[in-house]
């Protein structure tokens, strides 16, 4: 009996023996109080390191444990402290976004607002305009129809005055007061008789009135002023002029005078405007004249050739290369004297 109790204990000092102490997961054995009564000393001293080194890494064990659990603390609380910001900022963000959608939302609204004032006001901008323009353009036609009405009316009072003025004779070149004797009519008679041998004898050419033009004299003006004598009728007026072209010179007392037929003022300045054309249509040998009221005639390749306007010859001078080289520096004067007019206006 006693030595089947040594065996089994000398079998657990060698299961003992051959356990290696540094496993961790070697379960501590237990032992009877008998068996430790039995044991011998080193096997005591050698079960002790064992327990204390087990009881050694079960502490470090745990207090790895412990740091372990202590490290995933403080990285939950990183965490949770992280989770917390991320959600206050998240809600901050959503706070500004909907406030910055807000504002968005209300400035496009605002934009929308404008942008239908601006259209509305673009489209009563366009009504105003419009109704302008048709205003405007019925302002310019006014305007044409009347300078049409006023022009026309020019034309009947300048065809009223020549039709006035037709027998009339402007003599030009009288020296103020030599009518002082004899009066106008005397004068002209005088003019007649020193001139015209043939037609102070006519007994049919009567002088209807006599008359300075203007009426009131200048004392600043160097010429005379002008005498119209008026017939009784254009055929006698024609007759004296007519004589008058033929005769180079006139004279009263010694001094030159001129005689012309007496036309209105507007009709004149058309007369004169043909001046300088009908120079150079004379020194080209082209027999100009200048007809009644404002007309140049003129010859051109064997035929007479009668212009009313500068427009008209203008015309018909481009068909002629001829005439164009002849007229073409005196036309370009005329324009640009015309051109000067309308600006000084």
């Amino acid at each position: 009996m006693p030595n089947n109790k040594r065996k089994n204990r000398d079998n657990r000092n060698k299961e003992v023996t051959m356990t290696p102490p540094n496993e961790k997961d070697t379960p501590i054995q237990d032992y009877e109080d008998d068996e430790i009564e039995e044991m011998q000393e080193a096997d005591l001293k050698k079960l002790i390191r064992t327990l204390r080194s087990s009881q050694k890494q079960i502490l470090e064990l745990q207090k790895s444990l412990m740091d372990k659990i202590e490290n995933l603390s403080r990285e939950n609380e990183i965490l949770r402290r992280n989770q917390n910001e991320t959600k206050q900022l998240v809600q901050q963000e959503t706070v500004i976004v909907t406030r910055n959608h807000n504002e968005v939302k209300n400035s496009i609204d605002q934009m929308k607002n404008t942008i239908e004032s601006l259209t509305n006001r673009m489209g009563e901008a366009e009504e105003r305009i419009s109704d302008l323009e048709d205003r405007e353009q019925e302002r310019i036609q006014s305007d044409q129809r009347k300078e049409e009405e006023i022009r026309n009316l020019k034309h009947i009072v300048r065809n009223l005055q020549d039709t006035i003025k037709k027998p009339n004779i402007r003599v030009l070149g009288v020296p103020e007061g030599m009518e002082r004797e004899k009066g106008l009519e005397g004068l002209f008679s005088e003019i007649l008789a020193g001139n015209f041998p043939g037609l102070e004898k006519d007994r049919e050419i009567l002088v209807q009135e006599a008359h300075r033009t203007p009426n009131k004299h200048d004392q600043k003006r160097s010429s005379p002023r002008h005498v119209v004598i008026k017939l009784t009728t254009v055929k006698h007026k024609e007759k004296i002029l007519k004589c008058a072209r033929e005769k180079c010179q006139i004279t009263l007392r010694g001094s030159p005078i001129r005689l012309t037929a007496d036309f209105s003022s507007d009709t004149l300045q058309a007369r004169r405007e043909w001046r300088y054309i009908a120079q150079v249509l004379r020194e080209n040998n082209c027999q100009p004249r200048i007809l009644y009221p404002a007309k140049l005639s003129f010859v051109n390749e064997g035929e007479i050739k009668t212009f009313h306007s500068k427009q008209k010859l203008k015309e018909f001078v481009a068909t002629r290369p001829a005439l164009l080289k002849m007229l073409k520096d005196v036309l370009h004067t005329e324009t640009q004297k015309h051109g000067h007019q309308y600006v000084r206006r």
